[in-house]
């Protein structure tokens, strides 16, 4: 049930040479490519093992249904999920309490843009999303909820009743109550648990997103697999979009779309990604300065490997280092 308010690159070792990736025009930063691009991050994120297990873990410890969904959604992210609250269930099939719900999800989605909040529905029940950002990017929310803050009355029962049948709502009144009072109600100190543990898993999620995104193989072709292969062993070089197109065999046009259908990334942030993963291994090394790891894993510049390396991470090099040392 959603919510209203309540509550960076070296080969040639160059520093001063220009990086040769090839630019895809489809890579401009416009409202829609960002979109497309964070529900795409979000399907693989969904997809891998590692949020799969957190969801299970979730589930099945505190009884409630979770969900990663994008920023921009228009479905609801924990209708049909384990643990969905049967009331909430009901409330999704109706065409304008769906509607209602849609539109305070958005609302949710609005106001948690930098911290976890929690929003309250007509119908007293809760729900919270928390930001998952990947770098400085905000890319999608941890939700869950569907829960009562305290104990519901039968006043409210029969407010609640009496909304949905002004919104032409044709539901079993008893069982509407039945699913109603059975919806679980979780004390102030649980709820703050339970937010804790998103938050939690939202900042894992965004240390480990890049090297999920880099090493996701989901059925890809042979192509894109030997594509990955020869950037990895080649990554320290001045690589271009037609270099490895040739090297595979194909076309620099159509590798340049296979290989953003098969991995979700334009090839351009994919070797970015691949060369920070390298450099977050490299910088465990304290006897390496950061400028020595920027141009070993193919950047040809200090301040463009800070800047890639603070988009992808969220920390410039050196306060990941400094993180490490803790």
């Amino acid at each position: 049930m959603q919510m209203t308010t309540a509550q960076h690159e070296i080969g040639t070792r160059n520093p001063f040479k220009h990086s040769s990736l090839t630019i895809d025009p489809a890579d401009a930063n416009t409202p829609e490519n960002e979109a497309k691009e964070s529900k795409s991050l979000i399907g693989t994120l969904s997809a891998s093992k590692i949020y799969q297990d957190y969801e299970r873990a979730f589930s099945e410890t505190t009884g409630l249904p979770v969900a990663l969904r994008p920023v921009e959604s228009w479905q609801l992210p924990q209708h049909g999920k384990k643990h969905e609250n049967p009331f909430c269930a009901m409330m999704a099939e109706k065409s304008r309490s769906c509607a209602a719900c849609l539109r305070l999800q958005q609302e949710l989605a609005d106001k948690a843009q930098y911290e976890a909040q929690t929003l309250t529905c007509e119908f007293g029940l809760s729900d919270t999303a928390v930001p998952v950002r990947l770098g400085e990017k905000l890319i999608g929310f941890l939700q869950t909820g569907q829960v009562f803050r305290k104990k519901p009355t039968n006043t409210q029962f029969e407010r609640t009743a009496q909304l949905i049948a002004e919104w032409g709502g044709e539901v079993d009144k008893d069982r509407l109550r039945q699913a109603y009072f059975d919806t679980k109600v979780v004390s102030t100190r649980q709820h703050e648990a339970i937010v804790s543990l998103l938050e939690i898993f939202a900042q894992h999620i965004s240390l480990v997103s890049n090297w999920v995104l880099v090493q996701e193989r989901n059925a890809e072709p042979p192509v894109i697999a030997r594509a990955k292969r020869y950037i990895e062993d080649n990554q320290a070089e001045d690589l271009t979009l037609s270099e490895v197109a040739k090297a595979v065999n194909t076309s620099t046009f159509y590798f340049c779309k296979m290989f953003k259908k098969a991995t979700g990334l334009h090839f351009t942030e994919y070797v970015s990604r691949v060369r920070i993963e390298k450099a977050k291994n490299l910088l465990l090394n304290p006897n390496l300065r950061v400028s020595e790891v920027a141009f070993e894993v193919g950047f040809q510049s200090l301040t463009h490997f800070n800047r890639v390396f603070k988009k992808i991470v969220g920390q410039s090099p050196t306060e990941y280092r400094e993180q490490l040392a803790v």
